[in-house]
């Protein structure tokens, strides 16, 4: 596991497939203040 320290800018990359799982805290937006075309709905909860 690694975690992201708050404020920290990060963009996980991989040379081949892998899989991860992402946990934030609910409201967190994906694209943080960016913003722009790859900013997802954040209305999804599991």
């Amino acid at each position: 596991m690694y975690v992201v320290p708050k404020g920290i800018e990060h963009r996980p990359v991989a040379l081949g497939e892998c899989s991860i799982m992402l946990v934030e805290p609910r409201g967190v937006v994906n694209t943080g203040d960016a913003g722009g075309v790859y900013t997802a709905p954040n209305d999804r909860w599991i």
